[in-house]
């Protein structure tokens, strides 16, 4: 298993390989590398380990982000490569090893944000792929739109893990969200989509410090770095719950996203989901 000064040295030897001389630090991540360095030369003290300490959440290393580029897909690229080796994911050594970055258009007017990438989207190396990939894909045709007209990602960069692995996922927990938030926030700053839709109770936790049900958080527009964002159900509950109630309380919000921009509604469109007459 490899320790958090592992990954410390991984990310300092791939920002040296990308011509980076400098790395800057916060006041909190220079305490934290310098708490590593004094366990480092303290003997080993084995204790029982209690409750507490098994819950209590660990310290997120600070790092500061470099936009480098001079247009939006340069600089998506080099947050990319930094979120490759990004080291308050990395130290929390409960993440798999495969990033998966976002895709889409940099340019696009409407940005999707789940929680994080599962099995199929490990395996892809691409966000919103597998069944809840295809159900996004028809909920995107359905408002007239492509994935090449969007952009898609997840707050989390890396699929969270747990004992013998398959294909078998689980939720980011808060710990991880906010350990690769400053990637996600770092991407909407790029972006600046002119809306922006949270996808799950745990991207709207995560994002906007919403709590409650999915039913509290949705029906409300609210504001990321000045962004109208709404809440709305993740592609992958409607394939679990398989409600027609479910869907029309999506598709309600995507018609208000479509309002908004100013997109064209047909009244085929307006009457998805709702009862036959």
């Amino acid at each position: 298993m490899s320790r958090p000064v592992d990954a410390v040295i991984e990310f300092l030897q791939s920002e040296q390989a990308h011509g980076k001389s400098h790395v800057f630090l916060d006041d909190e991540a220079r305490d934290g590398l310098r708490e590593l360095f004094i366990r480092a030369r303290k003997p080993v003290d084995v204790q029982p380990i209690t409750d507490t300490e098994i819950s209590a959440p660990r310290p997120i290393p600070q790092v500061s982000l470099v936009f480098e580029g001079a247009d939006k897909p340069a600089k998506l690229a080099s947050i990319k490569r930094q979120a490759a080796n990004w080291m308050p994911a990395r130290a929390l050594d409960s993440l798999r090893e495969t990033m998966v970055f976002a895709v889409g258009n940099p340019d696009a007017q409407i940005m999707f944000i789940g929680e994080a990438p599962g099995y199929h989207e490990e395996k892809e190396d691409q966000p919103f792929v597998g069944p809840a990939g295809q159900k996004l894909n028809d909920i995107l045709k359905a408002m007239g739109l492509s994935r090449e007209e969007i952009y898609l990602s997840n707050l989390v960069k890396f699929r969270p893990s747990i004992p013998k692995q398959t294909t078998n996922n689980r939720k980011p927990s808060p710990e991880e969200i906010a350990a690769c938030l400053p990637l996600m926030m770092a991407e909407i700053d790029i972006v600046k989509p002119a809306i922006i839709i949270a996808l799950g109770g745990n991207a709207a936790e995560g994002l906007l410090n919403l709590q409650g049900t999915m039913e509290n958080m949705r029906g409300n527009w609210h504001h990321i770095s000045g962004i109208p964002t709404i809440v709305t159900y993740h592609p992958s509950y409607l394939l679990q719950s398989g409600s027609n109630d479910v869907k029309r309380a999506l598709w309600e919000d995507m018609l208000s996203v479509m309002e908004k921009l100013g997109l064209p509604i047909s009244e085929k469109q307006r009457g998805f989901f709702l009862p036959k007459a």
